[in-house]
C-alpha cells in the first residue's frame, strides 16, 4: 500500500535551500572552537558557554562584593585599612574573598570580549539579532566604568593612580567647566564627597548592568545564566587557586603629595590609562567613540531577508507547542480568530522571526502520514514548505535503484557537503530542528533501510536549540516524539559541524553495517 501523498509526487520540481556562504572568520572561529572540543568535550566546551560564563562572573562579583562592603569602611581614612586587614583573617579566607572578587572582574572582562568576538565572527549581529547586540554594547561600557571605580574604594597607590589618571582624561571633555583633577584630587587629601561618589560608581553601576543584562536576553528564550554545573565549579575552582597562588595585595596607602612611581597593573581592567600615557587622552576619546560607532552601526549592515514563519489558522490547534520550542520569543499565543471560547492561535513576530523552521519540527500537525495532496501544517515555512520534504523524500526513494537505500536528513548549518551515493538521500533542511521526527518512520515505511539524522555539534547549534530539541524528540523526552515501535537499530544521530565529514562519512559506513540488503525490514512485508 502506497504512503499517504505517495499519489502527488510528480506536482512539480522540489524547492532548493540557498544558504549563504560560509564566511573565512566562520570557519576559523569554528576550527578553534572545536580544538577546544578536544579536551573538555563537546557539551562543556566554554566557548560555547560564554554567556553563561560570563553570567556566573557577574553572580560571584556580586556575592563577594557584597561581603566586602559588609566589611569596608567607607571612609577615606579607613578605606585602606579595612581593607588591607582581609590579609590577616585566619585560614586565608579574607585573601581568597579579595582574590576572587577581582579575578572574577578579570574572567567577567575576557569572557565579554570573546563573547563579543564570537558572535561578530559567526557574524550574528544582523536581523533578528540586532537587537541582542545592541542591548550588548553598552554592557561593555558599564563594565569598564564599575571595574575602574572599584580600585578607587581601595583607595591604596593603584587606586590613586586610576583616580588621575580617569580625571584627567575626563578633563579633556570640552562641556566640563572646571578641571576635575584640581577641584578633587588636587589637595592634600581626598574630598569625602567625592569618596562617597566612588561607593556609588562601583555599587550603583552594577545595578544598571542588572537592568541591562534582562534587556539583552528578554528576546532569547531558555537563556541559560548558569554554566553547565561541571563547567561551573571548574570555574570556581580555578578563581580559589589563582587568589591562593597569586593573591591580591594592596600597593600602599594613596598619598596626593607624591606621585606613584612603580606599580603593578591589572591590564585587563586598567589598561586604558597606559594606552592615555602611550598616546594622549584625545587620541583615547577618538579610539574609543570609532569602536563603539563601530559596534553600534555593525548591525546596520545589508543582510538578506528570509520569509517569516506562516501560521495556518485553519491548521493550528492552540496546542502552543510552537510557542514553547521557539528560540527567540518570536511566537505568542492569541484568542484564534473563530471565536471559540479557549482556543489559541500561534502568532509570528517578524521582527524576532529567525527563519529556523524548529516551530514546523514541533507542530503535531506536521506529520507526513496525513493522507492529503498538500500537506499544510499549523505553521509552517514558506520557503521551505514541510509538504515539499516530503515530495523530496518520496520522489527520491522511488528513484534510488536499491538494493539499499539510506535516507540523511542534514542540517545545511552543520554539514553542507552532500553524501555522493548511490545508496544515500540526501535532504537537507535549515536547521535539524525542523525536523518532525514522524519523518524518520516515514522514510522506514517507505523503502529505507536506515535514517540518518545530521545536525550541529552539540552546544553549537546556529539557532540555540534546534540540535537539543531535535536530541529530545528523538529520545521520546519532548513532544512530538518518535514513536518507540521504530526499531533504534534503523536509525542515528550524528552531529558534526563543517570539516567533520569524516564523522558522517563513519557513520553512514556503520549504518550500512546493520542495513545490510537482505536483512528483514521491520515495516515492508516482501522482506524475508
Amino acid at each position: 500500500m502506497p504512503l499517504p501523498g505517495s499519489a502527488f509526487v510528480s506536482k512539480g520540481s522540489p524547492v532548493s535551500l540557498t544558504l549563504p556562504p560560509v564566511t573565512r572568520s566562520a570557519a576559523l572561529y569554528r576550527a578553534v572552537e572545536h580544538s577546544f572540543d578536544v579536551p573538555f568535550g563537546a557539551a562543556l566546551n566554554p566557548l560555547k558557554h560564554l554567556g553563561a560564563l560570563g553570567f556566573l562572573f557577574f553572580w560571584l562579583l556580586v556575592v563577594t562584593g557584597v561581603v566586602l562592603y559588609i566589611v569596608l569602611d567607607t571612609s577615606v581614612g579607613g578605606a585602606y585599612q579595612s581593607i588591607n586587614d582581609l590579609a590577616q583573617v585566619p585560614w586565608m579566607l579574607g585573601v581568597m574573598l579579595r582574590g576572587v572578587h577581582r579575578y572574577a572582574a578579570d574572567g567577567f572582562v575576557i569572557v565579554m570580549f570573546a563573547h563579543l568576538l564570537r558572535e561578530w565572527m559567526l557574524g550574528r549581529f544582523k536581523g533578528f539579532r540586532r537587537v541582542p547586540w545592541l542591548t550588548g554594547v553598552p554592557l561593555v561600557a558599564l563594565a569598564f566604568v564599575s571595574a575602574i571605580g572599584g580600585f578607587w574604594l581601595n583607595w591604596d597607590r593603584l587606586g590613586q593612580f586610576s583616580a588621575v589618571s580617569t580625571a584627567e582624561w575626563l578633563d579633556t571633555l570640552p562641556f566640563l567647566a572646571s578641571p576635575l583633577a584640581r577641584n578633587f584630587l588636587g589637595g592634600v587629601s581626598l574630598n569625602a564627597r567625592l569618596f562617597t561618589l566612588f561607593v556609588f560608581v562601583h555599587l550603583g553601576v552594577p545595578l544598571l548592568m542588572v537592568f541591562a543584562l534582562w534587556f539583552h536576553i528578554q528576546r532569547i528564550s531558555l537563556a541559560r545564566v548558569f554554566p553547565p554545573r561541571s563547567l561551573a565549579w571548574g570555574t570556581l575552582a580555578m578563581l580559589l587557586l589563582l587568589s591562593l597562588a597569586l593573591p591580591v595585595r594592596s600597593q600602599g596607602p594613596a598619598d596626593l603629595m607624591s606621585v606613584p612611581v612603580s606599580l603593578s597593573l591589572d591590564w585587563f581592567l586598567l589598561f586604558i590609562h597606559p594606552l592615555i600615557d602611550a598616546t594622549s587622552a584625545q587620541a583615547v576619546w577618538a579610539l574609543a567613540a570609532m569602536v563603539f560607532a563601530g559596534l553600534i552601526l555593525l548591525p546596520f549592515t545589508p543582510v538578506r531577508a528570509e520569509p517569516v514563519a506562516v501560521v495556518n489558522p485553519d491548521h493550528c490547534s492552540g496546542c502552543s507547542r510552537c510557542f514553547a520550542d521557539c528560540p527567540y520569543s518570536a511566537i505568542t499565543m492569541v484568542p484564534h480568530p473563530n471565536g471559540r471560547r479557549g482556543m489559541q492561535l500561534a502568532e509570528v513576530r517578524a521582527d524576532l522571526c529567525a527563519s529556523c523552521g524548529i516551530c514546523v519540527g514541533s507542530c503535531p500537525s506536521s506529520t507526513p502520514f496525513r493522507s492529503t495532496e498538500v500537506l499544510h501544517t499549523g505553521i509552517d515555512m514558506p520557503q521551505w514548505p514541510i509538504d515539499d520534504l516530503r515530495a523530496r523524500l518520496l520522489q527520491g526513494l522511488a528513484a534510488m535503484p536499491g538494493p539499499r537505500r539510506l535516507v540523511v536528513f542534514g542540517c545545511d548549518q552543520g554539514q553542507r557537503s552532500r553524501m555522493g551515493a548511490p545508496d544515500v538521500l540526501h535532504l537537507g533542511m535549515v536547521c535539524a530542528g525542523m525536523l518532525p521526527p514522524s519523518f524518520v518512520e516515514y522514510a522506514l515505511r517507505g523503502g529505507a533501510d536506515g535514517v540518518l539524522i545530521n545536525g550541529c555539534r552539540e552546544g553549537g547549534c546556529e539557532f540555540r536549540l534546534g540540535q537539543r530539541w531535535t536530541q529530545q524528540r528523538l529520545n521520546g523526552e519532548r513532544e512530538p516524539h518518535l514513536r518507540t515501535s521504530v526499531p533504534a537499530e534503523r536509525w542515528r544521530v550524528v552531529w558534526t559541524d563543517p570539516g567533520d565529514e569524516s564523522q558522517l562519512v563513519s557513520a553512514l559506513e556503520d549504518m550500512r553495517t546493520h542495513c545490510a540488503p537482505g536483512a528483514p525490514h521491520p515495516f515492508l512485508e516482501n522482506t524475508p
